[in-house]
C-alpha cells in the first residue's frame, strides 16, 4: 500500500510518460478522448484566437459556393435544406469525426482493418523506398488512411518521437486533422496527393548526398512540408480566386496566394495540436518560418526563379551541404521536385495522376463557364486533351527541373525518374498521333460517302442532320 502511495505521489502533477506505466499511459488516452471531444464541439471563433483572418466573403456570386462540394456529383434527392454551405478554406474540418462521441451511426465504415489488410499494409511500408510504390493501393489497405499512417511511419523510421521529444497522441492528433483538412472530394489536390509527395520526399532524402548531410531538424521539416504543402487546397488555383475577388487573394496581396494559405493553414494545426508546445517559443516559430519557406517554393509561379538559382549553384559548383541555408535550399528543390513527381512515375501510376489533375482542371473550366469568367488556360475541357496538357507539362516544367536534379544527384533513381519521364512523354504522344490519325481517317470516310442525289450532302462522320 505504501509503495502504491509512493508511485502516485511520484506522479502527482503530472503524468508519467514512462511506456511500461500502463496506468499512466491509459489515463493518457483518457484524456485525449476528452481532448477530441472539446476539440470537435468547439466554436470556429477558437480559430481566429490564432490571429488568423475570419471568414469573409468576396463580392462574386461564385463564392457563396462552398469549395468542399466543388467536385461533388449534386443529389438530386437530398433537400436544398440540407445542404448546408461551409465555411470557404477554412481551418474548420467537417464534423463527422465527432458524430462517434455524439452517438450517432457514422456514415461511413470505421477505420478498423482486419488482420489481412494490416498485414499488407505494413508490407508496403516495408519498401517505402521504392519509386513504385503505389500509394493509390496503400490508401485503399489504410481505409482512406495513407497520409497519417505513412507519415507518421516515416516519424518513427527517423526516431524524430524521440529526439523531439513529441507526444505521440498530439502527434497522432495532428496527423488526423492534417488529413482531415485536405478536401476528400479534390479530384487531385487531396490526402492521397500529400501522402504521395511524403513518399517521393522520403525517397529523395535517402539519396546519398542528403542522407549523409541533412540534420534531423531538416528531416523533421521536410516530412511535415511535404505533408502540408496543399493543405486546405479548394481544387481551384490562383488566377480564379483573384478573378473572383476572393478574401484570401486580398489578404495575401495575390502573390502565392495558395501557398501562404496552406502554410498559415499547417501552422495553425500545429499550433491547435500543441505539436511543438514543449519547445521554446522561439524554436517554435523558427519552425513555423522555414516550413513557410519550404511551402511557399512550391509556387509553380517562381519555378523559374528557383531553377535558375539552382543551375547557378551547379555551374558554380558551390553547394555547401555543410551550410545550413544551402541546406534549405536543396530542401526546397526536393520538395519542389517531390510535388510535380508524378510524370516521372511509372506509367499506371502516372497516368492515373495525369487524368486526376485534368479533371480537376476541367471542373474549374466548367464552373468559369457557368459563371461567364473567362476560361483559364488548361482548364477548358473543349480545346485540352489529357496528353497535350501533360506534354506541355513534361517539356516545360518538368523536364528542365529534373535534369538539374540529375546534375546534383546522379543517382539511380534520378535515371530512373527521366527514364519514366520519357517513356511516360512518348505514350502521351503515342495516344495523340492515334486519336489524330483516326480523326483523319473518319473524316476522308466521311468525305467518300457519294451523294443519293444532287440535293443530299455528305455528312462528316458523327454528325445528325437537323
Amino acid at each position: 500500500m505504501s509503495a502504491l502511495r509512493c508511485r502516485r505521489n511520484k506522479r502527482r502533477g503530472a503524468i508519467s510518460y514512462d511506456s511500461s506505466d500502463q496506468t499512466a499511459l491509459y489515463i493518457r488516452m483518457l484524456g485525449a478522448c476528452v481532448i477530441f471531444k472539446q476539440l470537435f464541439s468547439r466554436d470556429v471563433r477558437v480559430r481566429s484566437r490564432a490571429g488568423f483572418e475570419p471568414e469573409r466573403r468576396g463580392s462574386h456570386p461564385y463564392l457563396c459556393v462552398d469549395f468542399r462540394i466543388l467536385h461533388s456529383k449534386p443529389d438530386p434527392t437530398a433537400s436544398t435544406s440540407s445542404r448546408r454551405v461551409r465555411r470557404l478554406l477554412s481551418f474548420q474540418r467537417y464534423l463527422s469525426s465527432s458524430r462517434l462521441f455524439r452517438g450517432v451511426p457514422p456514415r461511413n465504415p470505421l477505420h478498423i482493418l482486419d488482420d489481412d489488410y494490416t498485414g499488407q499494409a505494413k508490407c508496403m511500408l516495408e519498401k517505402i523506398g521504392s519509386w513504385n510504390f503505389n500509394i493509390f493501393l496503400f490508401d485503399r489497405l489504410t481505409n482512406g488512411n495513407s497520409l497519417v499512417t505513412l507519415t507518421f511511419h516515416l516519424f518513427n523510421h527517423y526516431g524524430l518521437i524521440e529526439l523531439f521529444r513529441l507526444d505521440m497522441v498530439k502527434l497522432r492528433r495532428f496527423l488526423v486533422m492534417i488529413q482531415e483538412d485536405y478536401h476528400s472530394r479534390n479530384p487531385y489536390h487531396n490526402a492521397v496527393h500529400a501522402a504521395d509527395v511524403t513518399q517521393a520526399m522520403y525517397c529523395y532524402l535517402q539519396e546519398p548526398k542528403l542522407s549523409k548531410s541533412l540534420t534531423s531538424c531538416d528531416i523533421l521539416l521536410g516530412l511535415l512540408a511535404a505533408a502540408t504543402h496543399d493543405l486546405d487546397h479548394p481544387g481551384v488555383n490562383e488566377p480564379f480566386l483573384i478573378k473572383t475577388n476572393h478574401y484570401l487573394a486580398a489578404l495575401y496581396k495575390n502573390t502565392s496566394v495558395l501557398e501562404n494559405h496552406h502554410w498559415r493553414s499547417a501552422v495553425g494545426l500545429l499550433r491547435e495540436s500543441g505539436l511543438f508546445s514543449h519547445l521554446p517559443a522561439e524554436d517554435g516559430l523558427n519552425m513555423e518560418r522555414q516550413l513557410g519557406s519550404l511551402i511557399l517554393a512550391t509556387d509553380i509561379s517562381r519555378q523559374n526563379e528557383y531553377l535558375s538559382k539552382f543551375r547557378e549553384h551547379l555551374d558554380n559548383e558551390d553547394l555547401c551541404l555543410a551550410n545550413a541555408c544551402h541546406r534549405h535550399f536543396v530542401l526546397q528543390m526536393a520538395l519542389k521536385c517531390a510535388d510535380i513527381c508524378n510524370p516521372c512515375r511509372p506509367w499506371e501510376l502516372s497516368k492515373q495522376w495525369s487524368e486526376k489533375v485534368t479533371e480537376e482542371f476541367f471542373h474549374q473550366g466548367d464552373i468559369e463557364k457557368r459563371y461567364k469568367l473567362e476560361v483559364s488556360p488548361l482548364c477548358d475541357s473543349q480545346a485540352n486533351t489529357i496528353g497535350n496538357i501533360q506534354i506541355g507539362f513534361m517539356t516545360y516544367v518538368v523536364e528542365p527541373l529534373f535534369a538539374e536534379w540529375a546534375r546534383f544527384s546522379d543517382t539511380r533513381l534520378s535515371r530512373t525518374m527521366l527514364g519514366h519521364l520519357g517513356l511516360n512523354k512518348a505514350s502521351w504522344s503515342g495516344m495523340l498521333q492515334e486519336l489524330a490519325g483516326g480523326a483523319d481517317d473518319g473524316a476522308q470516310e466521311g468525305a467518300e460517302v457519294p451523294a443519293e442525289d444532287g440535293n443530299s450532302k455528305a455528312l462528316p462522320q458523327g454528325s445528325k442532320e437537323s
